[in-house]
């Protein structure tokens, strides 16, 4: 890691509230809703409304309460299996390797609740672990020249995560403001597609147990010189609570 991004890093993890908080806590858990273009061109526009997501700070597991239904939740382990179980935890279905299933013909016309649990999940637990987990041995950092949009500059890191991440794609860049917190996130969504280059804006950052955390979230096409399509928007996120659990 050079020098530079090393700073970078340090300085965004402060300001999203600190390596100790992060590692300190077992688990974040957030109260989320979500929908857009993109998940109603899979017919799977409202799965993802006032769910709360269990999101471990230690290990890629996630758990949303109610999904898909009240007294059902969904769970992603970290070897990428998703399924849906009971509150008594009795098991409904599950997939394994559930990002191999994107492959299918099926999956560029539609999606199913298993898919959208795979996608979502993998999704929130990137959002929310970002910077902290950039340190980690196995992830790759380099800082890329300074960005300029709408008035701001926002220095940038180009971040390699590692196979045994479950997530958009391996390739992501990430922008962050004077302050170091991000307020745009560039990947491509290859669970839709190679085409789906996305500019993942961040907006409304609110402090919850000392985490610093986006409240809502907008993603738009990503253009070749890479500014954003200002139509359409393909996904929205807001989030309206937060606590870090020990």
């Amino acid at each position: 890691m050079l020098a530079e991004a090393g700073e970078l890093l340090e300085k965004a993890i402060a300001a999203h509230g600190g390596r100790a908080l992060w590692e300190g806590g077992r688990e974040v858990r957030v109260r989320v809703s979500s929908g857009g273009l993109a998940f109603a061109s899979k017919l799977q526009g409202s799965a993802d409304r006032d769910v709360e997501a269990e999101v471990s700070t230690r290990q890629q597991r996630v758990v949303c309460t109610p999904y898909p239904r009240a007294g059902q939740r969904g769970v992603l382990e970290p070897d990428g299996s998703v399924r849906i179980e009971s509150d008594a935890g009795e098991l409904l279905e599950r997939r394994e390797r559930a990002t191999d299933a994107f492959a299918g013909v099926r999956h560029k016309l539609w999606w199913d609740r298993l898919d959208i649990l795979y996608f979502g999940t993998s999704a929130i637990w990137t959002y929310l672990s970002a910077p902290f987990v950039f340190t980690r041995a196995d992830f790759s950092v380099r800082e890329l020249a300074p960005w300029d949009e709408d008035g701001a500059r926002w220095r940038r890191l180009a971040v390699t995560f590692p196979r045994t991440v479950h997530t958009h794609c391996r390739e992501q860049v990430f922008y962050f403001d004077e302050a170091g917190l991000i307020r745009r996130h560039d990947y491509t969504a290859e669970p839709i597609g190679g085409w789906a280059k996305a500019a993942h804006y961040s907006f409304e950052h609110r402090s919850f147990d000392g985490l610093t955390i986006s409240t809502r979230r907008a993603v738009y096409p990503r253009r070749r010189d890479n500014r954003p399509r200002a139509h359409p928007q393909l996904v929205w996120i807001e989030l309206s609570s937060a606590s870090v659990v020990e």
